[in-house]
């Protein structure tokens, strides 16, 4: 049943399997373009038995029930499809339950067109990027394809003058021609450490998988002021918020406006079916598959002297606007005037953050 399952969920594009134990039943749900519908109900006499499949197949210890593990594993579904796979296990009262995260390590990376992205904002990103330093922020909430973009913008660097150097956790995806380095926080291993040392191999690039304090936070500014060009990614709904999240870190606003060259906001949206418009054969509720809604924050002088004195996220975002930019809720309206998503769905990714 769990390699069944596993394989149902690689040929369906899922991108997480919840395994979740319940007192009458043990219920599996996967998540497909962002929202997690069930799959199947099963007697919660099968709770130990696939939760112990699980385990063996992720190196974790089966006797271990009352706390939490992680592990991974590599699997191939039935029609020869590979996924890495990252899994944690967490108790609850009626058993343990695990998910799994389906990594894309070996999907084709995409294009900047595919992303999402309007020709204006193509053009802003691909000035940012050929620049030989400087600091560019890809921010949003968990599963807004922050990491695609990322890896976007690593391929079109990718050049055989340049040494490109990554910090991940984990590396979701293998380029041939970057190096690439997954943290180990067991062993020592951080952001901050690693990155430490990848300053001394004398790179032209680094990605920086997450800023997650004020040590990596500043190792980062530091590095784009000193002839790197660095991109990193931070958990905030907005381009202006991710300003002010950096600030809060302990950065000064000084040395944020020397190292900052692009703020790129996002979320994911899921796309209308081009066959149908309810559900069909190619769909299951209207939708298939899903784009990028996106807010830019290029850094003008009016914006850099708005930080340096501490001006508020709302203050920011008008001033961007101001200066030509639309905010996430402006990109996603003109989705919809596109037909390319509906209002209901923009309001359900959107609507807290216009």
């Amino acid at each position: 049943i769990t390699h069944q399952l596993l394989s149902d969920a690689i040929h369906r594009g899922a991108s997480d399997i919840h395994f979740e134990p319940y007192q009458q039943h043990f219920r599996v749900r996967f998540r497909i373009d962002g929202l997690l519908r069930e799959i199947i109900s099963l007697p919660n006499q099968l709770t130990d038995a696939i939760t112990s499949c699980v385990k063996v197949l992720a190196h974790l210890d089966i006797a271990i029930k009352r706390m939490p593990q992680d592990g991974r594993l590599g699997f191939r579904s039935y029609l020869g499809f590979f996924k890495d796979c990252r899994v944690n296990t967490c108790p609850t009262i009626h058993g343990e339950k695990s998910v799994v995260r389906l990594l894309d390590a070996n999907t084709e990376i995409r294009s900047i067109e595919q992303l999402g992205l309007n020709k204006k904002n193509q053009k802003i990103i691909l000035d940012c990027i050929q620049k030989p330093q400087g600091l560019i922020l890809v921010t949003g909430p968990t599963g807004s394809g922050k990491t695609i973009t990322l890896y976007t913008l690593l391929n079109l660097l990718n050049q055989q003058h340049r040494n490109i150097t990554t910090i991940e956790d984990p590396v979701e995806m293998q380029i041939e021609g970057i190096n690439q380095t997954h943290i180990n926080t067991k062993t020592g291993l951080t952001f901050s450490h690693t990155l430490r040392a990848l300053l001394r191999q004398d790179p032209d690039v680094i990605m920086i998988g997450e800023i997650r304090d004020q040590e990596t936070a500043e190792m980062a500014i530091r590095a784009a002021q000193t002839g790197h060009l660095v991109l990193s990614t931070l958990h905030t709904n907005s381009a202006p918020e991710a300003i002010t999240r950096l600030c809060h870190m302990g950065i000064a606003p000084f040395h944020l406006c020397s190292a900052l060259t692009l703020v790129i906001a996002q979320r994911l949206v899921r796309k209308l079916c081009v066959h149908c418009d309810k559900g069909c054969t190619y769909c299951t509720d209207g939708f298939q598959g899903r784009t990028g809604i996106f807010e830019l924050m290029p850094m003008s002088e009016t914006l850099k002297q708005l930080i340096v004195e501490n001006a508020s996220h709302i203050t920011l975002g008008k001033q961007n606007q101001a200066d030509g930019h639309d905010n996430l809720w402006r990109s996603a309206l003109a989705c919809v005037q596109n037909k390319l998503t509906s209002l209901g769905e923009i309001y359900r990714v959107v609507s807290n953050h216009a």
